[in-house]
């Protein structure tokens, strides 16, 4: 098995089993609501759901609607992700672990609207002037870091640069 498919099954597994973990610890040791402050001031644990996707979009829609919508997106996203991956260069490492730690969001949060018609989020981050940015969890932190990853490995160098290097000799 090549690298870049070690680094994407490998990053996809533990995300999606480090996602789960602690949804599930979250339902079986904090009660819906419960706020457990961690850093007084900027971090609490706080178990919620969410029926709808980012910053609760669509979570008064019709819950048949809802659903069919969020896992068909999630099914169509997931063969979007495995088909971009496919087409990585044997030696794209860094875009190999971005897609699997998308693929482990996208389908920690599939499992949650299967299992129970929502997401559970839990982080709570707070941030200046009272303002506390939107629960989530685990899921999509590796989807927000991935999406980053991606782009910084598309973008974030000098394509003249890596031109250059490609055309001198190797180093003696």
């Amino acid at each position: 098995m090549e690298l870049k498919t070690r680094l994407f099954l490998g990053i996809f597994l533990v995300g999606l089993v480090a996602d789960q973990f602690t949804k599930l610890w979250i339902v079986e040791n904090v009660h819906y609501g419960e706020i457990l402050v961690w850093i007084p001031g900027f971090l609490d644990i706080t178990h919620v759901r969410n029926p709808g996707g980012a910053f609760s979009f669509l979570a008064d829609a019709p819950v048949v609607g809802r659903m069919t919508f969020f896992i068909g997106a999630t099914i169509t996203a997931i063969v979007l992700l495995v088909l971009f991956f496919r087409r990585l260069e044997p030696g794209d490492r860094l875009a190999a672990f971005a897609l699997g730690g998308i693929l482990a969001g996208a389908v920690g949060n599939l499992i949650d609207r299967i299992a129970y018609g929502e997401v559970i989020d839990f982080i709570d981050v707070h941030l200046w002037a009272g303002y506390t940015w939107p629960t989530f969890n685990l899921a999509d932190s590796f989807i927000v870091v991935g999406i980053g990853l991606l782009f910084f490995d598309l973008f974030g160098h000098d394509d003249d640069e890596i031109a250059d290097t490609m055309d001198s000799p190797p180093p003696r």
